[in-house]
C-alpha cells in the first residue's frame, strides 16, 4: 500500500508540473480520424502505403530504448503499437513524454502507419496530446487481474484488465439486441411499465419498500411487471414485451442478485403450448447467432438447444428425483410431514405450494442439464395461472431449465376475475400465517379483469441467467456489470 501511495504522490507531482508547463491535463475532446480497428483496415487496404491517422486511447505500455520509446495504445476496438522518436517529436515533447507521461494516461496521437522489421504494424508518432492524466497506477498485472474482490467492487479495473470480461458484456448487449429483433420481427411491441408500484404484485417475492414524500405513502420497487402488462391486454394490445429491471429483497448467491433484468411478454389468443415453442425458437436462435450451431458448452457440459425440448410434468419430476409422491398429499400440514425426512430449508409458515417449490429447486433443478420444460405446476404454487384442462389441481404453467439453471416462468394466464380474487385471498391467508413472499390482493387488477382480458399466455425470462448460459459464466455476478455485494466487513461470510 505504501508503494502505491508513493506512486500516487508522484503522479500528483507530475500533474502539477504539467499545469505549470501550461498544458491542460484533462482535455475536452480530441478529433481522432480512426479507431484502432479502422486504422488497421485502412492500412491493409493501402497495402502498406503511407497511411496518416489520428488515434486516441489509453496507454498500456511504455518501453524505453534511448532516443526511442515504444508504447501500446488501446481503445474500445483494439490495441496498436506506437513509436515515439526524438527526431520526430523534438527535444521538448520527447522530454515531456519521458518525464510526465505514465502508463494509464489517455493520449491522442498523430502519425503515419508502418510495419517494423519484426512485422508489427506501428504508428510513427509525429505529435501527441495528453488527454487525461491517470493519477492511480493500473493493477500491476494489467493483463490478468485475478482478485475477485477487486474485480467485482472495482469493475472498471476488471474491464481494463480482462479482455474476456469485456467480451462477456459485449455478448450480453448482443443477447438483448437479439431478443428485441426476434420479438419485433414477430409483431410484439416493446413497452415500459412502472418501477414504483403501490402494490408489489406479479410474483412470489419480498419487495423493497420506499416512501414517496409528496404523496406521504409507501411504494414498492417492482418485483415483476406482470400485472401492468396484462392490463395492456385488457386495453387492446395483443402482443407486448418489456426488458427491464426487477427488484426482490432476497439473499445473494451464485444465481441471485436483488436487482436483475427480465424479459416479460404477453400474447393474446394463445396458451402456454405456443409460448413453449416461442422459447425453444428464441433461445436456439440466439445460440445459432452466437456460435453458428445448435450446441454450446456450459460448465463442462455440452448442451444441444435444437427444438423440440422434452416436457416433464412437475409431480413426475419430483417423484423421480426427490422420491416423494407429493401429489398424493393434500394440505400444508401433511406436506410438512411427508418431507420431514428430507433436507429442505422450510419454516413453519410454508404452505403446500412453497413445499412443492422447494422440492423442485433442491432435488430436481440441479439434474436438468439438457433443456427441459417442467410443466403443469400445482395451483397453490401458481396464483396467476389458469387451471389445467382436465385436472383442476394443476395449472397450465411451465418453467424452462438449461444447464441446471431456471431460465424463466410462463403460463396460460388466468383471466377469470372471480377465480383470480379467490386465488389472491388464498395468498393473503398465507401472508397472515407469516409468508412474507405471498402475493397481495390487487383490487385494481381484478377490476381490470372484470372488464375482460382475452385468452392469453405470458412469459418471463431471466436475462442475466440467459447470459450466464451463453457466456459459460458460473455466477450471476460475472454477467452484471455492478452486482450487489456484501460490505467488506461481511465479505468473509462469502459472496
Amino acid at each position: 500500500m505504501e508503494q502505491k501511495q508513493d506512486l500516487y504522490t508522484q503522479r500528483l507531482e507530475k500533474l502539477a508540473r504539467i499545469r505549470e508547463a501550461g498544458e491542460e491535463p484533462f482535455k475536452y475532446s480530441y478529433p481522432r480520424t480512426h479507431t484502432v480497428e479502422q486504422a488497421y483496415k485502412e492500412y491493409a487496404r493501402a497495402d502498406g502505403a503511407d497511411t496518416s491517422v489520428k488515434l486516441a486511447g489509453r496507454l498500456f505500455a511504455l518501453r524505453y530504448h534511448g532516443k526511442s520509446v515504444f508504447g501500446d495504445l488501446c481503445d474500445d476496438s483494439g490495441k496498436i503499437q506506437l513509436f515515439f522518436g526524438l527526431n520526430e517529436l523534438g527535444g521538448e515533447r520527447f522530454e515531456f513524454l519521458s518525464k510526465l507521461v505514465n502508463i494509464g494516461d489517455f493520449l491522442g496521437v498523430t502519425g503515419n502507419m508502418f510495419t517494423t522489421r519484426t512485422n508489427q504494424v506501428t504508428v510513427k508518432v509525429h505529435d501527441f496530446s495528453l488527454l487525461t492524466k491517470s493519477l492511480r497506477p493500473l493493477p500491476e498485472k494489467w493483463h490478468g487481474l485475478k482478485d475477485v474482490e477487486i474485480r467485482l467492487r472495482q469493475r472498471y479495473l476488471d474491464l481494463l484488465s480482462n479482455e474476456s470480461v469485456r467480451e462477456i458484456f459485449r455478448k450480453r448487449s448482443h443477447v438483448i439486441r437479439s431478443i428485441r429483433e426476434f420479438l419485433d420481427a414477430r409483431g410484439y411491441i416493446e413497452v415500459e411499465t412502472p418501477m414504483l408500484q403501490p402494490i408489489p404484485g406479479g410474483a412470489t417475492a419480498r419487495p423493497f419498500v420506499t416512501h414517496h414524500n409528496a404523496l406521504d405513502r409507501d411504494l414498492y420497487l417492482r418485483i415483476a411487471p406482470e400485472l401492468y402488462l396484462k392490463r395492456l391486454l385488457v386495453g387492446g394490445f395483443e402482443k407486448v414485451y418489456e426488458i427491464n429491471r426487477n427488484f426482490r429483497n432476497e439473499g445473494l448467491s451464485q444465481r441471485h442478485n436483488p436487482e436483475f433484468t427480465m424479459l416479460e411478454l404477453y400474447h393474446a389468443y394463445v396458451d402456454y403450448e405456443s409460448i413453449m415453442e416461442l422459447v425453444e425458437q428464441m433461445v436456439n436462435h440466439m445460440v445459432v447467432e452466437l456460435t453458428g450451431g445448435h450446441r454450446l458448452v456450459y460448465q463442462g457440459s455440452e448442451i444441444n438447444l435444437e427444438p423440440p425440448w422434452p416436457r416433464v410434468a412437475f409431480f413426475d419430476a419430483v417423484r423421480e428425483f426427490a422420491g416423494v409422491d407429493i401429489e398424493a398429499v393434500h394440505g400444508a400440514d401433511r406436506a410438512h410431514e411427508a418431507v420431514s425426512h428430507l433436507k429442505l430449508e422450510l419454516d413453519e409458515s410454508a404452505g403446500y405450494g412453497k413445499i412443492c417449490d422447494e422440492l423442485l429447486k433442491t432435488y430436481v433443478v440441479p439434474k436438468l442439464i439438457a433443456p427441459t420444460f417442467i410443466v403443469d405446476h400445482p395451483a397453490e404454487l401458481s396464483p396467476l395461472a389458469k387451471r389445467k384442462r382436465g385436472n383442476q389441481r394443476l395449472t397450465e404453467r411451465f418453467q424452462p431449465y438449461i444447464g441446471g439453471l431456471e431460465m424463466g416462468n410462463a403460463f396460460s394466464e388466468l383471466n377469470d376475475p372471480q377465480e383470480q380474487r379467490a386465488r389472491f385471498e388464498e395468498q393473503m391467508k398465507l401472508r397472515e400465517r407469516g409468508d412474507e413472499e405471498a402475493q397481495t390482493l390487487d383490487e385494481d387488477y381484478v377490476t381490470a379483469l372484470e372488464y375482460g382480458m382475452p385468452p392469453a399466455a405470458g412469459l418471463g425470462i431471466g436475462v442475466d441467467r440467459l447470459v450466464m448460459l451463453l457466456t459459460d459464466s458460473a455466477s450471476i455476478k460475472d454477467v452484471i456489470l455492478f452486482p450487489q455485494l456484501r460490505t467488506l466487513a461481511d465479505a468473509g461470510t462469502g459472496e
